[in-house]
């Protein structure tokens, strides 16, 4: 269930980072050159260079997870080589800490210990685990298409919105995409859905006034 959540979680982010910069930076463009060409170019540089940044922003931010997971794992496994009954006894007070009587934590130590040292220290003491452990390229890869996916949205709507009738739709359902994003991460965390809602819609709309405002402010191409 968290490691469902944990996934979910990101991929809203990523989609809400995709049409929160794409449709303010089309919103800008159009609202200083009117222009559809040059909004659609705007959108598609910004979708690919956001892809890029997020996937190489995720991946070494999950690199240097794993790399510190690695080096505390390394370090763990040298402990249990050459001073294994502190070990034992290491990961007994952890679990007398849990509420488990000392003889018994003793002996659930011993048996985990027994099976597999390395899992049950990584496990209970760095609180590492396979469905926590991280995965740089994944990540990056997860990130580019969440956020490319959010954006193809605002590109789509200035691509076939007639000029008009352009800002003011990309506007509304910018804001309709992010409160239906909010909606479902509320909703996968088991958190209320209004609060979420309203605060994604809230900043995504400062986001989409802000650079219309500065379009319009310097008439020329943001």
């Amino acid at each position: 269930m968290l490691e469902r959540t944990g996934w979910l979680r990101a991929a809203v982010l990523g989609a809400n980072d995709g049409i929160i910069s794409t449709a303010s930076l089309i919103l800008g463009v159009v609202s200083a050159s009117g222009a559809r060409h040059d909004a659609l170019v705007a959108g598609i540089a910004g979708l690919v260079a956001g892809a890029m940044a997020m996937a190489a922003g995720e991946y070494v931010s999950v690199s240097s997870q794993s790399d510190t997971e690695n080096a505390a794992l390394a370090k763990e496994r040298d402990e249990l080589a050459t001073q294994p009954e502190f070990e034992v006894e290491e990961l007994t007070q952890i679990y007398v800490a849990r509420g488990v009587e000392p003889p018994l934590a003793r002996e659930v130590a011993l048996q985990l210990m027994s099976h597999d040292p390395l899992g049950a220290h990584a496990r209970d003491e760095l609180g590492i685990t396979e469905t926590s452990s991280a995965n740089p390229v994944q990540a990056a890869i997860a990130s580019a298409l969440m956020f490319s996916s959010g954006a193809a949205a605002p590109l789509l709507l200035a691509a076939f919105t007639p000029m008009p009738a352009l800002m003011p739709t990309i506007g509304v359902s910018a804001l309709v995409f992010l409160a239906l994003l909010g909606a479902i991460g509320a909703q996968a965390g088991g958190a209320p859905i209004l609060k979420p809602t309203l605060r994604v819609a809230f900043w995504g709309a400062l986001a989409m006034a802000a650079t219309t405002g500065i379009g319009r402010l310097f008439d020329t191409t943001v």
